[in-house]
């Protein structure tokens, strides 16, 4: 009989911790919603920035209805994400996948980077050159400050 209770109890000690080891990481997420956009209304997203082992940032960025950049006015060829940390200047973390879903005429894009410094602000711009070291004045969407 004791010996029955203590495997119960390991049991359910080892359920109690899987629970709290899944629970610390969910809580290091951190999802963030794109403000609607003026430039391209109909586009939704968001953006999720989780600490990593290294300390690093992990950032994803997920947004639906996305016009192809080309129709957007002006000689743009690419959408660029870019992070605020505090203290540095806007940087570049790289150009966003878009891709048409089968059975939908609805453009998805999503992007993945690595940051070494703490993002409080995420946007997103159409340039006319991925490779930009400043954002241009057309912003597609944009977190507030987290």
């Amino acid at each position: 009989n004791m010996m029955r209770i203590n495997k119960k109890i390991n049991g359910a000690l080892v359920v109690v911790m899987m629970a709290f080891v899944l629970l610390s990481f969910s809580s290091c997420s951190k999802k963030i919603v794109f403000n609607t956009s003026t430039v391209a209304p109909a586009a939704r997203g968001f953006v999720k920035v989780m600490k990593d082992k290294n300390s690093n940032y992990d950032i994803e960025v997920r947004i639906s209805n996305l016009a192809e950049v080309e129709r957007l006015e002006g000689d743009k060829k690419t959408y660029v994400v870019w992070i605020v940390s505090d203290g540095q200047s806007d940087k570049n973390i790289g150009q966003i996948n878009s891709s048409t879903r089968m059975m939908s005429k609805k453009l998805s894009a999503s992007f993945k980077s690595v940051s070494p410094s703490r993002p409080s602000k995420i946007f997103v711009t159409a340039e006319t050159d991925g490779a930009a070291t400043y954002p241009g004045n057309m912003v597609i969407l944009t977190t507030d400050n987290f």
